[in-house]
């Protein structure tokens, strides 16, 4: 499988990403950066977490604007994968590639921890090796994190199946004092309407290697290679 990860201007999760992708999962992971225009041959491409332009105006509204992402919007646009981390969640929303928007967390301060989150759908390029209802343990790191949008767009996300993960506990139960940021119905992570570009607030690159407290996150990447290496190569 061939990553590339997008370096903005405030990125610092952008060496984790890779680290997990080529160190790690033994992928051909290369960094792009945020003023390329082009895209080289890629399979999966990765927005990471960090502070993009300060998160001025709002979290990835600038960075949406960044000369790379009219490429980022038409690989995923031709059926690319696209992962969008914790600040690139937010830029992915910003970017019109995923609903809703990320909102101030509701305890109005930066949570920095670990959370469980649920698979609610293993029928998507990046959940495929999980069954549904899996807990996986994976650090968040954010001040706006709270999933949001309006109802009628909620009930279609779940009419689709396009929550991917929701905040629970560690038996699975999806409760309100699992929600670390008032996430609407607990949503951690969100896929497209075509399933390839997905929006997660928890970092899976922190949880690569057992090490760090925890490889769940590891079992996303291997997902995401053992799709991308399924496909027909032309």
């Amino acid at each position: 499988m061939k990553a590339g990860v997008i370096t903005f201007l405030g990125s610092n999760c952008d060496d984790d990403a890779l680290y997990a992708l080529g160190d790690v999962l033994g992928a051909e992971a290369s960094r792009v950066f945020y003023n390329e225009t082009t895209l080289p041959e890629l399979d999966l491409v990765v927005l990471p977490g960090g502070f993009s332009y300060g998160d001025y105006l709002r979290c990835g509204a600038i960075a949406r604007f960044s000369p790379i992402m009219p490429a980022v919007k038409e690989f995923a646009d031709a059926g690319g994968l696209v992962l969008g981390i914790c600040n690139g969640f937010q830029i992915l929303t910003e970017e019109g590639l995923l609903p809703g928007a990320l909102t101030r967390n509701d305890c109005v301060e930066f949570r920095c921890r670990w959370v469980n989150i649920r698979v609610e759908n293993n029928q998507t390029p990046f959940t495929s090796g999980f069954q549904p209802g899996d807990v996986l343990r994976i650090p968040i790191a954010h001040s706006d994190g709270s999933y949001f949008d309006r109802p009628g767009q909620i009930a279609r996300l779940n009419e689709e199946s396009r929550v991917a993960f929701r905040y629970c506990d560690e038996r699975g139960q999806v409760t309100p004092e699992a929600n670390p940021n008032g996430s609407v119905e607990n949503i951690a992570g969100i896929v497209s309407q075509s399933g390839n570009v997905l929006g997660m607030m928890p970092h899976p690159e922190r949880a690569c290697e057992e090490l760090l407290g925890s490889a769940d996150g590891m079992r996303i990447f291997r997902s995401i290679a053992g799709y991308a290496n399924s496909l027909p190569r032309v």
